[in-house]
């Protein structure tokens, strides 16, 4: 290319390597592919807090707040935490049916009332529509319940 002065002057354009768009589009295609595995990953699947209710009829429902963690070995948890939280004192998952039972033994802190919840988890693969429903006894009250997690 001529300058001002009409002498020529070279420029060199390097060519962008091959091996560098190939690089980069795998690098793309494989964190499109991982992004949907990583989201789904949320560990243990009763971790965390649900709600709802529980009760012996349409009419009768009591709010009910679980809080559920997991140590690595096995699954605790307290029912409507706050002044007079009861303590599960047995907790079990079978991820064969994903049925869940949750016992709290009669003790002074929850009034001398036995606890047994059964129940199994429904939408399991949905972060927003996850629930465990199944039956209730509190005491001598028998009735069905349905927790929603948060």
């Amino acid at each position: 290319m001529p300058n001002d002065g009409g002498t020529v002057v070279r420029t060199t354009q390097r060519p962008v390597s091959n091996g560098r768009k190939t690089g980069a589009a795998i690098a793309v295609v494989a964190a499109a592919c991982c992004a949907p595995a990583a989201l789904a990953q949320q560990g243990h699947p009763l971790v965390g807090s649900w709600s709802g209710d529980w009760g012996i009829s349409a009419a009768e429902r009591n709010r009910v707040l679980l809080v559920l963690d997991y140590d690595g070995q096995s699954i605790s948890g307290i029912i409507n935490p706050g002044r007079a939280p009861i303590l599960l004192t047995h907790a079990t998952l079978d991820p064969g049916t994903w049925s869940v039972r949750f016992e709290a033994a009669p003790s002074a802190d929850n009034g001398g009332t036995r606890y047994l919840i059964e129940g199994h988890i429904e939408n399991l693969g949905s972060v927003t529509e996850r629930s465990i429903v199944g039956t209730w006894v509190q005491g001598e009250r028998h009735g069905n319940f349905r927790v929603v997690m948060n």
